[in-house]
């Protein structure tokens, strides 16, 4: 059976040959231990989906029109895709950043927040919600998952998906995307979380993953650090529009 390092390097590979992975999300822990890591990504096909930048806010981070006069439908492109409170990290590919975050404030679960929610309403691709968390203060769970989807682009099933990890594995991420391809409809995402290779310096990280994105779809991606010592938090991002 092929090792840790072998799998992490071909799905790279897989990731890089995927002309349209859409919005992705990993989460994982730094070869030293000492950081855990949640990346996102964002791609576009449209001029509107394209017209984007990350911005930070006091350790938020949303997306901004990157030209203002372009702008058209900002429904379900502007939105805050990480969001922290106390020491719990959520990052998402859509508003429901805000449905997780406020619910953590009012005392209501990662879980029983996300019932409330089904896929994205932009047919005919019924884009799936992808949306991680990180909680530093739950010693059963080093990070989890949620997929919300269509079955098979019919807008009357949702089908929820649950994704808990107990424990990270050193120098290695998990790696989720809204979409398996370009395609009309888009296809969604239909694998599980698959393991992918992280570093120590977050720069390395990303400008690996960004590497790994079509250069024509790519708009842009933030990773941030949490380091769990210190619970300090470090975010860097990269944008096609500068």
């Amino acid at each position: 059976m092929a090792d840790l390092k072998t799998i992490a390097k071909s799905n790279v590979t897989m990731l890089s040959s995927n002309q349209y992975p859409g919005r992705g999300i990993i989460q994982g822990l730094t070869p030293d231990g000492k950081n855990l890591v949640q990346v996102y990504f964002i791609m576009g096909r449209s001029e509107n989906s394209r017209n984007r930048i990350f911005i930070e806010e006091q350790g938020f981070v949303r997306t901004h029109p990157h030209d203002a006069a372009k702008m058209k439908d900002p429904s379900l492109i502007i939105y805050y895709p990480v969001r922290f409170f106390n020491n719990i990290h959520v990052v998402s590919n859509g508003d429901q950043t805000d449905t997780v975050y406020e619910g953590l404030k009012n005392g209501t679960s990662f879980e029983n927040s996300l019932k409330t929610r089904e896929f994205e309403p932009d047919s005919p691709n019924y884009t799936p919600r992808i949306t991680g968390l990180i909680d530093l203060d739950d010693k059963q769970c080093a990070y989890k998952f949620s997929v919300i989807r269509s079955s098979f682009n019919n807008p009357e099933i949702c089908e929820r998906f649950s994704f808990v990890y107990e424990k990270p594995i050193a120098g290695f991420g998990h790696c989720v995307h809204t979409y398996d391809g370009d395609g009309d409809p888009l296809p969604s995402f239909s694998k599980i979380p698959y393991i992918i290779p992280l570093d120590n310096d977050i720069s390395v990280t990303m400008n690996t993953v960004w590497g790994c994105l079509n250069k024509d779809n790519r708009v842009s991606l933030l990773v941030k650090f949490i380091e769990t010592a210190s619970k300090k938090v470090d975010i860097k991002i990269i944008n096609a529009n500068t």
